[in-house]
């Protein structure tokens, strides 16, 4: 065998960084130590895995095409010292979800799954939908929860949960009082959203598509807590899911407004690399949100 499992692991770590000395701090060796190891793997290789200009390195396309493979064994490495060690646990688990997801949905995921594996090391990154997508398909991320599907062939989504828009507005609003609110009404008022790349907007731009010559968006936003405030203070619209807007809804703050000419419904997304091993915690985590899904 012309490799190690170390070689291997310090190649993953500098190409999930594109850093020789954070890699060597990840993995707690010295950059000297990372660098060699790194030089040893490619001089094996006959070929070099990072194209480099001056200090920055960047995957190349020998890189990006063994990268799924060492991952892959890595992962199966870690999975044999567990059974070694004579016992099942998974290795570390690195998760992504959207806003929306990750402040309403994981935590209770991440709380089931820690209590069958309560030594399990978990990380969750929280994005918009395009941001989580980006480094599930560059290996970065295991396992994500989104809210749109994006156009990569490197990625496959599976359908998961029903999830709802609300369209809303302050409680001093002249439509606050309205039973029902016709798009007309709405086309008149300027509205707050969520930026582009996030699935919230996303789906928010699919159903007002018929209407968009006429839309007027007023301001856009990264936090649901910012469009929520700004909605609150002023005469602007907001849409932003159901699961956000639930207390402020109940405490008076936001009015939701009814307007069924608009279809709000859409899907959450669990979303995984094609070329990704599944290890354990990863099947693991799978059930426990389509758990999730069958309760809710």
């Amino acid at each position: 065998m012309k490799f190690s499992l170390r070689q291997l692991e310090v190649f993953a770590n500098i190409a999930r960084t594109l850093s020789v000395s954070a890699a060597a701090e990840t993995l707690g060796m010295s950059q000297s130590a990372a660098s060699t190891a790194l030089g040893e793997l490619e001089r094996r290789a006959g070929q070099r895995l990072f194209d480099r200009t001056g200090k920055s390195l960047k995957l190349n396309e020998t890189g990006m095409t063994i990268l799924p493979m060492a991952l892959e064994l890595l992962s199966r490495a870690w999975e044999l010292d567990g059974r070694l060690a004579g016992n099942d646990r998974p290795g570390p688990l690195r998760l992504g979800a959207t806003v929306t997801i990750g402040n309403y949905v994981a935590p209770r995921l991440i709380e089931r799954y820690r209590a069958s594996y309560p030594d399990a090391t978990i990380t969750l990154s929280v994005g918009n939908s395009e941001e989580i997508s980006h480094r599930i398909a560059e290996f970065d991320l295991d396992y994500g929860m989104v809210e749109g599907q994006y156009g990569d062939s490197r990625l496959h989504f599976d359908e998961w949960m029903q999830d709802e828009l609300v369209v809303f507005c302050g409680p001093r609003h002249h439509l606050a009082g309205d039973v029902e609110t016709g798009i007309e009404a709405l086309l008149a008022e300027q509205w707050a959203v969520r930026e582009k790349g996030s699935g919230t907007r996303q789906a928010l731009d699919r159903a007002m598509a018929p209407y968009w010559g006429h839309w007027r968006i007023g301001i856009e936003l990264q936090q649901m807590e910012a469009i929520k405030g700004v909605v609150e203070a002023g005469m602007l619209i907001g849409c932003l899911p159901r699961l956000a807007l639930i207390d402020a809804f109940n405490q008076g703050r936001l009015v939701e407004l009814s307007v069924p000419e608009l279809a709000l419904m859409r899907k959450f997304y669990l979303v995984t690399h094609r070329e990704k091993y599944r290890t354990v915690g990863m099947n693991a985590f799978a059930q426990i949100c389509l758990g999730l899904e069958a309760r809710s």
